[in-house]
């Protein structure tokens, strides 16, 4: 069968590759829709540590199932599933602790040491097997991973309704982020970004409350914000993005910035203003959970996913996404 195989660094091609082995446990599924993200760039270019290549890229996808392992139970051919990407260990200290996502074993179908989603077929877990509702497609079910990441930062955060929000970058993880904002209640949802089109794109999403810096905003929360999220990844942004923070608020930073790189804090300004800043990593008992706010429309699913592409134009899709082309580019591998 057809996938997206990254053999080392830099080295990335559609080939044919063995056919999955549906292990007992195990189920085995035709994808129908593979979001690009973030991450598969940092493994192309060789910037993700815990990847083992040679590996079949794609973690945020969903698909029909194809056949199921002789132990498997609830789930049978012909269902539509979304996949939760995360393959915690289960006995390491963090993980008896409830904090899978910091599992000291941490592996990720598509992203660790398991092949992925960018491909015809793909063999995963049961326990990572998600019934999609009715009123969710394929596209659809390829963003659950993502909002999920987004639904385990607002646990972090813990928003309070009628809290004010600033995001700080308006792409893809932005505007998802400033969804869920908005469905949690938020009374105001403001978001900065550098790149004007952006700043359109948001607005095309019913957010007014957008600039190109902090002090175009401000004057809509002149004592700052109550949540600000930092989803650019970039690290001089994280470093400015608590600025925006109003005494006693929050600053979580989701983006993912380069390891290494350090930002510099003034520690009065977070002691006297009572100021917490909050890390996310990943998914943590979120994927069910994003799969409702999905179903109940805190995303528009349709506007979020901009470029669909077949299995064979992966190199297309993953330059669109470099040039910050639309929101979300996924590939369909049916076509």
């Amino acid at each position: 069968m057809k996938a997206v195989l990254v053999t080392k660094p830099g080295d990335v091609r559609v080939t044919d590759v063995p056919e999955p082995q549906c292990g007992p446990n195990d189920v085995l599924i035709q994808v129908a829709a593979c979001g690009i993200c973030g991450t598969d760039l940092h493994i192309i270019d060789g910037e993700f540590p815990p990847t083992t290549y040679p590996i079949v890229i794609g973690h945020e996808f969903g698909g029909e199932v194809l056949g199921v392992g002789d132990e498997v139970k609830g789930i049978a051919v012909g269902d539509r599933v979304g996949v939760d990407p995360t393959l915690n260990c289960g006995f390491c200290y963090f993980c008896q602790r409830g904090k899978g996502n910091l599992c000291e074993n941490w592996n990720g179908i598509g992203v660790g040491r398991t092949q992925g989603g960018f491909a015809e077929r793909v063999a995963v877990p049961a326990r990572c097997v998600y019934p999609l509702p009715e009123g969710l497609d394929y596209a659809a079910a390829a963003l659950v991973e993502p909002v999920s990441c987004v639904v385990h930062g607002f646990h972090l955060l813990q928003p309070q309704p009628g809290d004010s929000f600033l995001i700080y970058g308006a792409g893809a993880m932005g505007l998802q982020n400033a969804q869920l904002a908005r469905f949690y209640g938020a009374s105001k949802v403001a978001l900065i970004d550098i790149n004007p089109s952006r700043l359109e794109i948001a607005r095309g999403f019913g957010f007014d409350l957008v600039g190109a810096s902090l002090d175009e905003v401000r004057v809509h929360a002149s004592r700052g914000f109550d949540n600000v999220i930092e989803a650019t990844g970039v690290t001089k942004v994280a470093e400015r993005a608590i600025d925006g923070v109003i005494r006693g608020g929050k600053l979580l930073l989701f983006g993912v910035c380069p390891p290494h790189q350090t930002a510099a804090y003034e520690p009065f300004k977070i002691y006297n203003e009572e100021i917490t800043v909050v890390g996310t990593m990943a998914v943590l008992r979120s994927y069910g959970q994003a799969i409702d706010v999905l179903a109940a429309g805190a995303v528009d699913t349709e506007k979020m996913v901009t470029h669909t592409l077949p299995l064979d134009r992966f190199a297309e899709a993953v330059e669109l996404v470099r040039k910050g082309a639309g929101l979300k580019v996924q590939i369909d591998p049916r076509a």
